[in-house]
C-alpha cells in the first residue's frame, strides 16, 4: 500500500541528529513509503541577516538535500512546512515569499509551536510560547497572510487549547488549519491522575472542530512521554498490536469526527522513534485501520496528506 508520510523532522541538535539518511535508513524498513511532508524543527536556520528571516534557512537546506530525490522513491519532503513568526502580522508577508522562493514550490505552509499550559514543567524550551497567543490580534493579523499565498496552518497546542484554535480556525474558513499529533493529548504532570477528565474533554474539542470543514487532523505523534502511554519504560519497544491497542481510542475518535477524507497518518519520527520502531508505528496505522474501506484507507495513508497539501 502507497504510503505518504504526513509529518517528520530532520534535527541537527546537541546529541541528536536525524536527517535525510537517518530517515531514509526508517523510511526503507518494509514499507512502501513513496513521499512525506517535512515539518519545521528549527534545524539549519541561517546564522546571519535579519533575525525574522533566519528561519528561510531551513527551507533552503531541505529544498536543497531532498532535490535529487523528487524523481523517485521515496521523494523525501514532497511538501515542507516552515516557521515564521507570526506575530509580526502583515509584515510576516516577506518571510512566507522568502520562503515560496526557498521551497522550489514545494513550500506549502507554516507552523508555529503555541504549546502552553499553566503547568510550567510541560513548557517547551525551544518555543515557550506566551498563554493565549491564538486570541492575540497581531497573530492572527499574521494568520490573515496565509490563505492568500496558498498556505496552510499546522497547529500543534495542548489539548486544553483546543477551543482556542476552534475560534481562529472559524475566524478564517479559507485556510486549512491541521491539528498535529491527535490534538496534543497530554496525560502527565498535573493531568496524570485525570485520564477520563482528559479523554472526554480532548474528544469535546475534537468533535468541535470537526465541524469546520477547514479543519484536519494528522493521525500520530502518541509516542511522546507527555502522551502518558509509558512505553519508554519498557524493556522493549511496543509492538504494532499493544501500539494500536493503546491508540485505537484516541485515533478512532479522529477518524469517526472528522471522517477519513480529514485525516492522515504520520510518523513524527524522529520524535516518537523514542517509543517505537518506525515500521511497528505504520504497522499499528494498518491494524487500526484493518476494516476500513479501500477508499478510506487510501485517504488515511495518501489521499488526505496529498490533497491538504497540494501534492502534485
Amino acid at each position: 500500500m502507497p504510503i505518504i508520510d504526513a509529518h517528520h523532522h530532520f534535527y541537527e541538535r546537541p546529541g541528536w541528529t536525524y536527517l535525510l539518511d537517518e530517515y531514509l535508513e526508517d523510511a526503507r524498513t518494509g514499507h512502501n513509503i513513496t513521499a512525506s511532508v517535512f515539518m519545521q524543527a528549527l534545524t539549519r536556520y541561517r546564522a546571519s541577516g535579519p533575525e525574522s528571516l533566519r528561519p528561510v534557512g531551513e527551507i533552503e537546506y531541505v529544498a536543497g538535500v531532498t532535490a535529487a530525490l523528487q524523481g523517485g522513491k521515496p521523494q523525501v519532503a514532497k511538501g515542507m512546512i516552515g516557521y515564521a513568526d507570526l506575530r509580526r502580522g502583515a509584515a510576516v508577508r516577506d518571510v512566507l515569499g522568502a520562503e515560496l522562493h526557498a521551497g522550489d514550490g514545494r513550500f506549502c505552509g507554516i507552523r508555529h509551536l503555541v504549546t502552553w499550559d499553566a503547568d510550567q514543567t510541560l513548557a517547551n524550551p525551544f518555543s515557550a510560547p506566551p498563554r493565549g497567543l491564538l486570541l492575540d490580534p497581531d497573530y492572527r493579523a499574521g494568520v490573515a497572510q496565509l490563505a492568500p499565498l496558498g498556505l496552510s496552518y499546522d497547529a500543534w497546542l495542548f489539548f486544553p487549547q483546543l477551543p482556542e484554535l476552534f475560534d481562529m480556525a472559524k475566524a478564517f474558513p479559507d485556510t486549512p488549519f491541521i491539528i498535529n499529533h491527535c490534538g496534543g493529548v497530554v496525560r502527565i504532570a498535573c493531568y496524570a491522575n485525570q485520564r477520563v477528565e482528559v479523554f472526554d474533554a480532548w474528544s469535546r474539542s475534537m468533535r468541535m472542530l470537526a465541524g469546520l470543514p477547514n479543519v484536519y487532523v494528522k493521525l500520530g505523534g502518541l509516542g511522546m512521554r507527555m502522551n502518558g502511554f509509558a512505553f519508554e519504560k519498557g524493556e522493549r519497544p511496543p509492538s504494532s498490536d499493544e501500539l494500536a491497542h493503546a491508540w485505537k481510542p484516541w485515533m478512532h475518535t479522529c477518524i469517526e469526527a472528522f471522517g477519513a477524507e480529514r485525516c492522515m497518518c504520520e510518523s513524527d519520527f524522529p520524535v516518537d522513534k523514542g517509543c517505537h520502531p518506525f515500521r511497528n508505528g505504520w504497522n499499528a496505522f494498518r491494524k487500526l485501520t484493518a476494516q476500513a474501506g479501500a477508499d478510506e484507507r487510501e485517504a488515511l495513508f495518501q489521499g488526505t496528506v496529498s490533497k491538504v497539501y497540494c501534492l502534485m
